[in-house]
């Protein structure tokens, strides 16, 4: 049972982080949001972290060791991403997909550090 759980978050994070990190590199409206937040220089990087971070995840079916660094700078990403919000002075329920996101790789690192496969 855990092990599903496991794959499902792995997928649905790495997935989601793909979508955000392609944005960020791509999309318009991410440069936008970047030059609200008064740093436009962070974009392309913050897109490639998450674009990084997701292949990471991916990449932890091959090599199990890749869930530790991938699913600890992701929820380290979004916890930057809520600061960054909090500064902006944006409504908090705009900061919950950060956060979300953030717990949902925090619980993928402690699966790893306790030993649950994202695979059998």
């Amino acid at each position: 049972m855990i092990t599903r759980v496991v794959q499902i978050t792995l997928l649905l994070s790495a997935g989601l982080f793909l979508y955000y990190g392609l944005s960020c590199l791509f999309a318009g409206a991410m440069a936008e949001e970047f030059e609200r937040y008064g740093i436009p220089q962070y974009r392309r990087l913050t897109g490639a972290l998450e674009v990084l971070g997701a292949v990471g995840l991916l990449a932890s079916y091959v090599v199990p060791a890749l869930l530790y660094p991938a699913s600890a700078g992701l929820s380290l990403l979004m916890v930057l991403g809520v600061i960054t919000r909090y500064r902006a002075r944006d409504p908090w329920i705009d900061a919950v997909p950060a956060v979300v996101l953030m717990l949902v790789n925090l619980f993928l690192l402690v699966a790893a550090i306790f030993g649950v496969p994202a695979r059998r």
